[in-house]
This record gives structure tokens, C-alpha cells and sequence, in this order.
């Protein structure tokens, strides 16, 4: 009896700091990490600033487990594109259909990743976001350059400009895309890769 009481509460407990973080990666992407006080977290999840504390030491360890998780996801799921047989252009295409669906499912952390990735940079603690960010970049520019080397795309371009173009283009999208709007990620997706590969002259 005791032990199912105790796993009634951790799971509680679990579900308390989901709920947290989940808010926290709200009012964050939403306001900005400097704007955002423990106290709006605390209030949003309604309960007092300091049963916050309970969950978590402080704001910057609530971000930290935001991105983390979502960064070691997002490399995690890359990789396992990756390692699936295909061709460059199939590898990057599902890549970038998986980050259209990350924006979808995922719109918080994407937004506040695009929005505090400068400042964090800066922010000791926080060094894994940069080391995250290069080794998802190393992914990407491999396929650009695996592409040029057999012939699927253009050896003239520059991989690691067009690596920039495609990001930059792709994760941007979570400050205007908004589902239910007449597109879905996979839609979304769609119009974005026949772009990329067929240009927007009409033949």
C-alpha cells in the first residue's frame, strides 16, 4: 500500500515538472528568456514561486532540461534519417520534413531555440546548445556535400551557405506557420521542397 502511494506521488511529481517545463518553454518563446521570471512560471502553473523550487534549482536549470530534451530528440531522430538507406536528396528531404513536423508538434521549443540561441551562447551552463547545433549542422552539410560528390546537386554551390539558406528558411517558418490554417507541417513540407528543387520559374 505504501509503495503504491509513493508511485501515486512521483508520478505526481512527474507530471508536475512536465507541466512546468511545458510552461515555462511558452511564456519563454513567447515573452523571451529575460522577460520571463520564475514567478510567471510559478503563476501560470499555479502554484506559489517557491514550490517551483521543488522541481527545479532555477530558470536557467528549467531551460537547460527544455532544450536538452528537445535538442538530444531532434539529433536522435536526424540520425536515425540518416542511418535509413536513400539517396542525399531522400535523406534531406526527410529531414527537412521532420523539422517542418518538429515546428508543427513542437512549436515552443522551436520558437525559443530560434529566439534566445545567440544569448545562450554566451550563457555558461549552456555550452551542450552549441555543440548540439554542430553536430545537427555536420548532418545536414553532409548530405549537401555527399549530393555534390555523386552528382545529385549542384557542385557549384557553396554546402555550407545553402546548409544556411535551408535552415535559416525552414525553422524561421515557426514565427509565421500556424496549424490549422489552411497547411499542415506535411504540406508545408511539400511546398517548401518543390521549391528547393524545382525553383519558382514555371518551365
Amino acid at each position: 500500500m505504501a509503495g503504491n502511494a509513493r508511485n501515486s506521488r512521483n508520478e505526481q511529481g512527474s507530471e508536475r515538472r512536465e507541466q512546468i517545463l511545458s510552461i515555462a518553454a511558452h511564456l519563454i518563446a513567447r515573452r523571451g528568456y529575460s522577460a520571463t521570471t520564475v514567478r510567471d512560471i510559478a503563476d501560470e502553473a499555479g502554484i506559489l514561486s517557491g514550490s517551483l523550487y521543488h522541481h527545479f534549482s532555477s530558470k536557467e536549470a528549467i531551460l537547460q532540461e527544455v532544450l536538452r530534451t528537445f535538442m538530444s530528440g531532434l539529433l536522435e531522430r536526424f540520425e536515425q534519417i540518416v542511418s535509413e538507406d536513400g539517396t542525399p536528396r531522400v535523406v534531406l528531404d526527410k529531414l527537412i520534413t521532420h523539422a517542418f513536423a518538429t515546428i508543427e508538434s513542437q512549436p515552443d521549443a522551436v520558437g525559443l531555440y530560434q529566439n534566445e540561441l545567440a544569448f545562450l551562447a554566451k550563457q555558461p551552463g549552456f555550452e551542450f546548445v552549441q555543440e548540439y547545433s554542430m553536430r545537427i549542422e555536420e548532418i545536414w552539410l553532409g548530405q549537401l556535400r555527399e549530393g555534390q560528390r555523386v552528382g545529385v546537386f549542384r557542385e557549384g554551390l557553396d554546402a555550407g551557405i545553402t546548409y544556411r539558406f535551408i535552415r535559416d528558411a525552414v525553422w524561421s517558418s515557426v514565427g509565421w506557420y500556424r496549424p490549422g490554417r489552411g497547411h499542415t507541417a506535411a504540406s508545408l513540407a511539400e511546398n517548401f521542397l518543390q521549391l528547393l528543387h524545382q525553383g519558382l520559374l514555371a518551365d
